[in-house]
């Protein structure tokens, strides 16, 4: 089969109905007929869902029958779909990388839902451009990478210890790293957990015993990552501990440094004594050390402002839950909780809600906009519901912090190029697609680390990271993307401008030959350096000139 002559384009066009995602809104006889008058095509085929298995089938069988040595598929977004077409184009034969998409469904028939016409006419265009694209296409190869069939999770909280268990439990070796002296994270310092009525203590040193006692996994307390090296599949990082610093070769790393409470400074008198947060609270209750007749709690201090505008999902349940602690254990203290709004999520923190109600615990909404005020002896307030002021006698005032980012979130984010966003929790590479990804391969995240977060859903976003992580270490050999850049070493100035843009540091300066160069491994192709070059020397496979060109020629042209 011909799979790349230019003198010989065949190209198969398949064109999805996306069930009525796109047949209920665009006139699909009407490009399946446009289709085949265009230059090169020579097949064209629609399905009711290209990417189901008959669909796939569509394609594989197409490919020799009709000895196409070009594919175009218009259906849905590449993001998540691209995939699945490429390795179906692979296994009939054909170079993955001579494969185009056209995505008719988000940027037509989504965008133009009640203009029938204008939808199908955007569509044919879409199309063109695609099969006019896939005529300028050229072979790729991937590179084949070795691989370290070991892991590495940075932080010992119980996010961490499931990831590292799990993965140990599949059968690599992990090496897992905490800056702290013991593991288990925040559940140090946590006094009960509810529902359950359990001491964290029960938790934590189940997974630690399992921990030490699996052959699989090497545990670094009181230690810290300084510095990593490398791509997926081979990173080398430096772990210090104390004086002393050792090298360990991994596949995949796993972050899940967690998060801090906020401590309160300058809110409220906070002086750790009469004005305490939570886990200070926490902490007392352990010791039983708490004598109070009349605690208020105010919630929200220090989140959803100005500050930190996002809500930290479990201070909520974290005052509900200690509220009830101090009812059960002594009936006639008086708590009142000072609220906006009530976050308690999933049916068992509802019915904790209610049990505190039932218990005699007292709620007062407040408006942020007039919050509550403390003097030391009483907790006066505007009373949202009612209407009124009142004055709450308060022996004990709990302050309900958010979580934020740890100090070191910023040192980690730049030492494994992965981002952060605006409060220094860890960005992750899809909210939907990729949630527990970052965009660099093989780094993965869970826990506080990613967002606030309860017991269950660290553990359980421990698991997925580790099933994430699992997914390259479970592989022979690894093989890096076709569509990467490549920069002209006769032409590059030696500008440094595609160094400064490239945001996975997979450029070069080549200081004896005053040129750059591109380390295909680590390149992404994004093509922020071919879009960047004043040369033109940078340029990306896939996306070069000529097939850019092709592209608004027939935008232009339809």
């Amino acid at each position: 089969m011909k799979n790349s002559a230019q003198d010989d384009v065949r190209v198969g066009v398949f064109i999805c109905d996306c069930g009525s995602n796109i047949a209920g809104y665009l006139e699909m006889k009407e490009l399946v007929e446009f289709a085949k008058t265009l230059p090169n095509v020579a097949f064209v085929q629609e399905n009711l869902y290209t990417c189901s298995e008959g669909g796939i089938n569509e394609i594989k069988v197409a490919i020799p029958r009709e000895n196409l040595n070009r594919v175009v598929v218009a259906s849905c977004t590449p993001r998540t779909h691209e995939p699945l077409f490429m390795s179906a184009c692979e296994e009939a034969g054909l170079n993955p990388y001579l494969f185009e998409m056209a995505n008719i469904r988000d940027q037509c028939s989504w965008v133009h839902m009640r203009e029938r016409e204008a939808g199908t006419n955007r569509a044919k265009v879409q199309i063109a451009m695609a099969v006019a694209k896939a005529a300028k296409l050229r072979e790729l190869n991937r590179i084949q990478l070795s691989l370290s069939h070991r892991a590495m999770v940075i932080g010992g909280g119980v996010a961490g210890m499931s990831a590292a268990l799990a993965l140990a439990n599949m059968g690599y070796e992990v090496d897992l790293v905490e800056k702290r002296d013991r593991l288990g994270g925040i559940l140090n310092d946590l006094n009960m957990i509810l529902p359950t009525h359990e001491p964290p203590d029960k938790l934590v040193n189940n997974l630690v015993g399992r921990l030490q006692d699996h052959p699989k996994v090497a545990i670094h307390t009181g230690a810290v990552v300084t510095k990593t090296e490398g791509y997926v599949g081979n990173y080398v990082a430096t772990i210090q501990h104390n004086d002393t610093e050792n090298k360990i070769k991994c596949g995949a790393v796993i972050v899940a440094i967690g998060a801090q409470p906020l401590k309160p400074e300058g809110l409220y008198n906070y002086d750790g004594n009469k004005v305490i947060t939570h886990i200070e609270l926490e902490s007392k209750l352990k010791l039983g050390d708490v004598q109070a007749k009349n605690i208020s709690i105010i919630q929200c201090v220090g989140s959803r402002s100005k500050e930190r505008t996002y809500c930290s999902r479990i201070c909520c349940m974290t005052a509900v839950k200690n509220a009830i602690l101090f009812k059960e254990a002594s009936p006639d203290t008086k708590i009142t909780i000072f609220y906006r709004d009530m976050q308690m999520y999933g049916v068992e923190n509802e019915e904790l809600f209610r049990k505190s109600k039932r218990l005699g615990v007292r709620y007062v909404t407040y408006d942020p906009d007039r919050p509550p005020r403390f003097d030391g002896e009483s907790v006066s307030v505007y009373h949202l519901r009612m209407g009124r002021d009142m004055i709450v006698p308060t022996d004990l005032l709990v302050l309900s912090t958010p979580l934020v980012a740890q100090d070191d979130a910023s040192e980690i984010s730049t030492m494994l190029k992965v981002p952060i966003n605006e409060n220094g929790f860890f960005l992750e590479g899809h909210v939907k697609l990729k949630p527990l990804d970052f965009a660099t391969d093989g780094v993965y995240l869970c826990g506080n680390a990613r967002f606030p977060s309860t017991i269950r859903e660290a553990i359980s976003q421990g698991l997925g990271a580790a099933s994430r992580a699992a997914g390259v270490l479970s592989k022979e050999a690894l093989f890096t993307s076709g569509i990467v850049a490549d920069i002209n070493p006769d032409t590059c100035c030696g500008c440094l401008g595609c160094v400064a843009v490239c945001p996975y540091g997979a450029i070069n300066f080549i200081e004896n030959r005053g040129v750059c160069q591109v380390n295909k491994v680590l390149c992404k192709g994004c093509g922020g350096c071919a879009a960047t070059c004043p040369s033109g020397s940078a340029r990306l496979d896939g996306f070069s000139n000529q097939q850019i060109y092709a592209q608004i020629e027939q935008a232009m042209a339809v």
